[in-house]
């Protein structure tokens, strides 16, 4: 599993070309928290490059839920001191309406940061983030720099303020998920605006070889057999005419009987040219000789696999 996290490591790191890749970053101790909580939490993250406090900073949106809990939290990352980054958490949990709307501040680099946001109508389905009707917003420096959800325009008017003239980037989607034997979840697969719909299901019982197929959008697009040969690997698949990189590493679903619960990886990015690759090298996964252009985006989905 630490070939492929070294795949995303690079991926992100790549980002921010003129930022210092600290260690150990931000997000590798959010994802080591919802590794140690996997059992119970499901959790997304999406993270942003914009402008922040004079400076193109890594932004992080994570919303997480457990059986006790509900979160929201936005990290700024300051790419010369990763153990003095700024965060703004909100709880989601027991909220009378007034606290459904509203606004904190936090500081980045000395300067004052704005989060407003506005759940009142907000709508949930099994994932932790809301799907429609609701807003986050950070200001910085008088300018809107980043306005999560789908009420951009409310977001405006409350805030009385312009739009950075720096538009924000999405770099990266992260998502863990729990299940038994099917996972399920919605994500961009490219610079298309448009969501799809992926399905990933495992058959690891019984007198044949354990398979595991890939879905999107309603087509199968990868089927692999003989899993516990095949637990890691790569292979194209073509969504709405883009080739789309598809790596999985399973191993510790097949392998890993530490504790009730173990996790696949898959990463999805959009197909680049320069690097080529022969079946089950995986030589992103494995960062061995592959001098690759990093892809505008990548979705990455943890599969936690609960008894």
């Amino acid at each position: 599993m630490s070939r492929a996290l070294t795949m995303l490591e690079n991926l992100e790191g790549a980002a921010l070309p003129n930022i210092p890749r600290p260690q150990p970053s931000t997000e590798k101790q959010m994802e080591n928290q919802a590794t140690m909580d996997n059992t119970a939490q499901c959790s997304v993250t999406s993270i942003y490059s914009a402008e922040i406090a004079d400076s193109y900073r890594k932004v992080m949106a994570t919303w997480c839920k457990t059986p006790t809990s509900h979160s929201f939290t936005i990290n700024v990352e300051n790419p010369y001191d990763d153990q003095n980054h700024s965060s703004c958490r909100i709880d989601l949990n027991g909220w009378h309406l007034w606290g459904r709307k509203g606004l904190k501040n936090m500081e980045v680099d000395g300067q004052k940061v704005g989060i407003y946001w506005d759940l009142r109508q907000a709508k949930f389905d099994d994932s932790p983030e809301p799907y429609s009707d609701y807003y986050v917003a950070m200001v910085s420096n008088e300018n809107v720099a980043l306005v999560l959800g789908d009420m951009k325009i409310d977001a405006f008017k409350r805030i009385r303020r312009k739009p950075s003239p720096i538009d924000p980037t999405l770099v990266c989607k992260k998502e863990h998920i729990c299940g038994k034997k099917l996972f399920c979840s919605k994500a961009k697969l490219g610079e298309e605006k448009q969501e799809h719909d992926i399905i990933i299901e495992y058959y690891l019982s019984g007198p044949e070889d354990p398979e595991m197929w890939v879905t999107i959008d309603g087509t199968a697009v990868i089927r692999v057999m003989n899993l516990h040969w095949r637990f890691r690997g790569n292979e194209i698949v073509t969504v709405n005419k883009t080739p789309i990189q598809v790596f999985w590493d399973v191993h510790d679903w097949l392998y890993d009987n530490s504790s009730g619960s173990s996790h696949g990886l898959f990463i999805f990015t959009p197909d680049e040219p320069g690097c080529s690759y022969s079946e089950g090298e995986s030589s992103i996964i494995n960062g061995d000789d592959c001098n690759i252009n990093v892809p505008k985006f990548c979705y990455v989905l943890y599969a936690w696999k609960t008894e």
